[in-house]
């Protein structure tokens, strides 16, 4: 601990995370901060992967079916709202245990359920776990790493999704080929609280509060504490400075994020979050199916199906994360949402006698399209739009509209299919998307380059007469 650096407000907080380089220990907390992320995606995809069992275990209808999936998206959608609320108000360390404390019990809960009405009650906590973590971890990145690397290394959950979706899959497998049968959805459930467990412990070890979330409602003495622990530097409050800090109240005002500086922003976050998560979840979530649908019925061609089509996700979501600085997220979600655009038309076009080989690389295309687009870039924004003060709100909301989206997309996709048939659903599903590639072609806001702690915070300091200014 050689160097020395002195922080006299919550600006040099954030100003010496842009400017300190990233070490082996943060590029840890980062990928540990995601760790929730993977179980996140786990839990979400562990059903889909196991519904015929599912449906063999509790004689379930396709509306029960649906639920079950849904009733996590629900849990999901008020953990999101409510977490990200609490994110702000209570702080990132505290809520990262939290999150994954609910899903652990859930994932276990939800294994050993005995009847419908206590899967649904064990899914629905699980989605609250869910829920939460999203808001804390995208919110604890942004905040974390340097304002060079943020973009990419937020774009990286995307990554961490698809890593865990095809994990599900290689989970399974196993367990498929020794004869679990019926029984072989509560393995890749209960498998679910395995790597939960083990994230949990490692954000007890490693992780710290995060440094401009202190600053502000802790105070500046804990924010260079945190700082010193994180960076293994000398870290000191300014005397003169110290006098006068005085940690603000924790008031959370929710509504913010729809004030007139942040409702353009805040709509187009929530139509890129609501549209790819609709888009996702009508083909994504169902890739098992899709694979049997296209390769074949026994349940091997599902597993090894959505594995192969899950690692399209991983090379689109990556390719998004290593260009994220240059590219921007706005513009990377309007080139993927015209892939995944152009995916579903040529699919259409291709018709019934469209070779398998053609059928399965569009399938892919979609896949890498989304993961590297929209999928990835709407929670990316959401993290990086709003001020610390707020951006767990704002993330928390960005995660609920995904919600609202998976859930439509849970029961549009079953029932599309049931009424006008695969291929011409795979039609009907581009309006999704080109709502999304409309919207972010009208709104112009780019996050990339843009630190709202400071531009924006700025401006609660103006005078109405340079405030004006700044507007004109």
């Amino acid at each position: 601990m050689s160097q020395e650096y002195v922080i006299r407000s919550i600006k040099d907080v954030t100003a010496f995370i842009d400017k300190h380089p990233a070490s082996r220990t943060s590029l840890l907390i980062v990928f540990i901060a995601l760790g929730g992320v993977f179980v996140d995606a786990y839990d979400f995809t562990s059903l889909g992967i196991g519904v015929v069992q599912l449906k063999a275990t509790f004689h379930m209808t396709p509306f029960e079916v649906g639920s079950i999936t849904a009733m996590m998206a629900f849990g999901a959608f008020f953990g999101a709202l409510w977490g990200g609320y609490f994110t702000d108000k209570v702080g990132r360390f505290k809520m990262f245990l939290l999150d994954l404390l609910f899903l652990v019990v859930a994932a276990i809960g939800a294994a050993l359920a005995v009847n419908l009405v206590m899967l649904l009650a064990f899914r629905f906590l699980m989605g609250v776990g869910v829920g939460l973590d999203f808001p804390v971890a995208l919110s604890f990145i942004a905040e974390f790493v340097s304002e060079r690397r943020r973009g990419g290394n937020l774009n990286l959950w995307q990554v961490m999704w698809f890593v865990a979706a095809s994990c599900t899959g290689v989970v399974v497998l196993p367990f498929y080929l020794a004869g679990f049968g019926n029984d072989l959805w509560r393995v890749a459930v209960g498998f679910g609280a395995v790597p939960a467990l083990l994230i949990l412990l490692l954000r007890f070890r490693f992780m710290n509060e995060s440094a401009p979330w202190a600053a502000r409602y802790v105070g500046l003495a804990e924010a260079a504490r945190i700082l010193q622990r994180t960076y293994k530097v000398v870290v000191k409050v300014d005397p003169d400075a110290l006098s006068h800090d005085h940690a603000k109240s924790q008031k959370v005002n929710f509504f913010e994020i729809f004030n007139s500086k942040y409702r353009l922003r805040t709509l187009l976050i929530s139509i890129i979050c609501m549209t790819q998560s609709m888009e996702y979840f009508a083909v994504g979530f169902n890739l098992p199916t899709i694979s049997s649908h296209l390769f074949g019925s026994d349940f091997i061609y599902a597993i090894m199906g959505a594995i192969c089509f899950n690692l399209f996700g991983i090379v689109g979501a990556s390719v998004g994360a290593s260009v994220t600085k240059r590219m921007g997220v706005r513009h990377i979600a309007i080139l993927g949402y015209m892939i995944v655009i152009a995916s579903l038309l040529l699919f259409y076009i291709g018709g019934p006698n469209m070779s398998l080989t053609v059928s399965a690389l569009l399938i892919g295309m979609f896949i890498f399209g989304h993961s590297f687009g929209p999928g990835a870039q709407g929670m990316t924004m959401a993290a990086l739009s709003f001020p610390t003060r707020v951006r767990g709100v704002g993330t928390g909301w960005g995660q609920s509209m995904v919600r609202i989206g998976s859930i439509m997309g849970f029961y549009f996709f079953p029932m599309l299919v049931a009424a006008i048939g695969f291929r011409s659903m795979m039609l009907a599903l581009v309006l999704v998307p080109l709502a999304g590639l409309i919207t972010a072609l009208l709104i112009h806001w780019e996050p990339i380059g843009h630190d709202p702690d400071v531009s924006d915070e700025a401006i609660l300091y103006m005078t109405p007469e340079s405030e004006e200014m700044s507007i004109s």
